[in-house]
């Protein structure tokens, strides 16, 4: 549950020319599964309609998955359009190939949680449930 009661909602996102959703599709249904509401958005959008997205459907968070390599690229944009709709109250986690160096470099930009391979979607729903909508979210962490 959100902090005003309401279930957490969260958008899934597959962003960039990155055509591998399988794991995107199990994480939205664990989430989905232990009581959140998701919206996923399938392949292929930019950082601009996740947000846009996320925005429209009151998210409090947004999960990307990234397997492409553009993740430093992708993780940001969507960090910065987000602040520019002064809505940085959504918490960014997100999983992939994603080297540590990389991942620490993206905490430090603001995104909340990396999952690497291995994570299990029980792990994920947990860290969504402390983390997203809570007095501490945001506090980076990687699993």
């Amino acid at each position: 549950m959100s902090a005003t009661g309401a279930p957490i909602r969260v958008v899934v996102a597959k962003v960039g020319l990155d055509g591998h959703d399988r794991g995107a599709k199990v994480v939205a249904r664990a989430l989905r599964d232990a009581g959140m509401e998701v919206i996923y958005t399938g392949l292929h959008n930019s950082p601009e309609q996740v947000v846009a997205t996320a925005l429209a459907e009151d998210a409090d968070a947004i999960g990307l998955s990234i397997l492409s390599g553009a993740h430093m690229t992708l993780f940001p944009r969507v960090l910065r359009l987000l602040d520019e709709a002064d809505a940085r109250d959504i918490v960014v986690f997100g999983g992939g190939i994603i080297p540590e160096e990389d991942a620490a470099q993206l905490r430090e930009a603001g995104v909340a949680a990396i999952f690497g391979p291995g994570a299990t979607t029980q792990a994920i729903a947990e860290w969504v449930r402390e983390h997203v909508a809570s007095p501490d979210q945001g506090r980076a962490t990687t699993v």
